[in-house]
């Protein structure tokens, strides 16, 4: 196992209880990390060429099912979305590292595009929801 994976597993486990542990896992690959995932988030710079590189990947490693978040104050995430051929299924995080550290409150907010799927937006203001977030949808006009 890499260094920096043992590293941030060891730091995941001194800040969460004990009850949270069994619900997390490592994976040393993106392709490991997403096989039966149902909803991905990404932790790459908002930056446009390194957001459609990993929705790409995601994209093609991820099962069909799989919703992809991306976290972009500065993205479109039409834009983003349409590099992938689930754009129905991608959906924004819009928030700070800052807001997302405070531990909850209105501060996030998630984005759509027209084509952003119903069931999409469900599952992903239930599972911010479970998180302690009261997320804001913002819909953008088609």
């Amino acid at each position: 196992m890499p260094g920096n994976l043992r590293h941030a597993r060891e730091s995941i486990r001194e800040e969460l209880s004990t009850e949270a542990l069994p619900a997390i896992s490592f994976a040393a690959s993106i392709e490991d990390a997403v096989r039966s995932a149902d909803l991905v988030i990404d932790c790459v710079p908002d930056e446009l060429e390194s957001k459609l590189e990993i929705l790409w990947l995601l994209d093609r490693m991820a099962p069909p099912h799989t919703v992809i978040a991306t976290p972009t104050l500065q993205q479109s995430i039409g834009d983003l979305a349409s590099c992938t051929n689930r754009r129905e299924k991608c959906i924004a995080i819009a928030a700070s590292p800052e807001d997302l550290s405070a531990g909850g409150g209105t501060a996030l907010a998630l984005r759509t595009a027209p084509f952003t799927g119903d069931e999409t937006i469900s599952f992903a203001v239930d599972f911010f929801r479970r998180l302690g977030f009261n997320p804001a949808l913002e819909r953008t006009p088609e």
